[in-house]
């Protein structure tokens, strides 16, 4: 049996709150200056860390990347809505969206469209040539709608 850290539906405590703050503040933030924050020795704090991984509170760790210091200085939002007929090719198309290396995200959406697509890229152009090439000639793309993205703030979900 596993011990009480690890069972997957043990509720958060304030302990896990703080560990997940102080790990959206700083995901690269050592485990010895974790522990020393929280105030736990630094083998409970491992274990939890481990937990919050394990039950799936803490889905992964990323670094923030700026687009524009990449030559990626143009960021849209495209709304797509699909054909009545193609509903059933919405993971398709999900798929589809994942693999390209201009997306940034896709949020299927309930409402009047069904996905919106985040780009970031080169220019104009580049946009124009992915939505040619990957949304109008899409036969379950039924319509979409390009938005400029003139400044971009993310903070995510606290804790």
């Amino acid at each position: 049996m596993a011990s009480k850290n690890l069972q997957l539906d043990t509720p958060l405590d304030e302990i896990d709150l703080d560990l997940i703050r102080l790990l959206q503040q700083n995901a690269r933030m050592t485990n010895a200056d974790l522990a020393t924050t929280v105030g736990i020795a630094q083998s409970t704090c491992i274990t939890r860390v481990r937990s919050l991984i394990t039950r799936g509170i803490i889905s992964g760790f990323s670094a923030n990347v700026e687009p524009s210091k990449l030559g990626l200085g143009t960021e849209v939002l495209i709304s797509v809505t699909l054909r009545a007929g193609a509903r059933a090719h919405l993971s398709d198309f999900m798929q589809q969206m994942r693999e390209r290396p201009e997306v940034i995200q896709v949020f299927f959406l309930g409402g009047s469209e069904d996905f919106i697509v985040h780009l970031a890229v080169t220019d104009s152009d580049s946009v124009r040539e992915f939505v040619l090439e990957n949304l109008s000639n899409n036969a379950t793309v039924a319509s979409t709608r390009t938005n400029l993205v003139f400044e971009h703030f993310h903070k995510g979900p606290q804790a």
